[in-house]
């Protein structure tokens, strides 16, 4: 047999994994058995090895003792299979209008293509995950909305916001030591079944599970200080500063950031939106002291606003073609 050597380089690479396992180990011990709510969007689900990264880290945290719980939209898969079928998808106000026929797309999308696909993503590890939709065991009820531009309210069609949440169909699945994938569409009180945005449908499912984490991933670094004129992204900010800037930002960060906002007054201890594009930045935010992206933190917290200026990443986002703006379904 011949023997086999070890470079002093790949010594040093050798322990400093093994750092990055002990710097994780707080974390670990502080969120073992924890309910954690994940929103999967954007450029992550697009590209394939976003998609695989993120399966692989959801896992993860599962077989660490997490409970994670997935919820997705699929706007850019809504609009190519509507494109595909020649229907007009036109947006109003960052939202998708939702003609009944565009309905039967959105559902047909986001449960039996887009869900199914993450699920056979996880699946790949065991048989973990379970896909559902907010209409399964009356997850999710929602009312019909519409959106204000220039101060007129406009129809636009099936598109809700959830109303009421009942977890116990998800809480089963997490007993059993499952992963819920939950699609956001959803009844109202008469059975008619609306789209839904992800972000906020992931906060107010966060809230109902008592969840100590919100997760959102997004296509940017964080919450920005002062786009464009400055690169500083502000890493910490509790609740009622948040809703101070809220007036202040583009269209397709204010339902993320509400998300966060309702769900850290509703209990859940941090909400926190990362860079999706970043691979496995989910472990990295929630195994690691300095984490990613922007967290939002309840009043009382010990620290208040921080601002930092975007340093290089560590590992540099995946290019992909821009996702489009976020959507009731995004």
């Amino acid at each position: 047999m011949t023997p086999t050597t070890r470079s002093r380089e790949t010594a040093a690479r050798v322990i400093a994994k093994a750092e990055t396992l002990i710097e994780a180990l707080p974390w670990l011990e502080r969120y073992v058995g924890s309910v954690i709510v994940v929103k999967y969007g954007g450029n992550a689900m697009i590209n394939d090895g976003l998609k695989r990264a993120f399966a692989d880290d959801i896992v993860f945290l599962r077989r660490c003792g997490l409970k994670p719980v997935v919820v997705h939209g699929g706007g850019p898969q809504i609009s190519s299979m509507l494109g595909r079928l020649g229907i007009t998808s036109e947006f109003k106000g960052g939202l998708r209008v939702t003609s009944p026929e565009a309905m039967d797309v959105v559902r047909m999308v986001l449960v039996g293509q887009v869900g199914r696909e993450l699920v056979g993503l996880l699946n790949a590890h065991g048989p973990l995950a379970v896909g559902l939709s907010g209409e399964d065991a009356g997850l999710f009820t929602a009312t019909r909305r519409g959106v204000t531009i220039d101060g007129e309210e406009h129809d636009i069609g099936l598109v809700g916001e959830v109303t009421q949440v009942r977890p116990e169909t998800v809480l089963d699945l997490i007993d059993a030591g499952r992963i819920p994938v939950i699609a956001t569409v959803a009844p109202d009180e008469d059975g008619n079944v609306h789209n839904v945005n992800a972000d906020t449908a992931a906060g107010a499912l966060a809230v109902a599970l008592n969840a100590e984490r919100l997760v959102v991933l997004t296509d940017v670094e964080g919450l920005y200080a002062d786009w464009p004129a400055s690169s500083e992204v502000i890493a910490r900010i509790s609740s009622t500063e948040l809703k101070a800037l809220l007036p202040s930002l583009e269209a397709g960060m204010i339902p993320k950031m509400e998300a966060c906002l309702q769900a850290v007054q509703g209990g859940v201890d941090r909400a926190t939106i990362i860079d999706g594009r970043v691979p496995h930045s989910l472990l990295l935010e929630i195994f690691t002291s300095e984490g990613l992206g922007t967290m939002i933190v309840p009043d009382d917290d010990t620290q208040s606003v921080e601002r930092v200026e975007t340093p290089a990443p560590l590992v540099e986002p995946v290019e992909t073609p821009p996702a489009e703006s976020a959507g009731a379904d995004s």
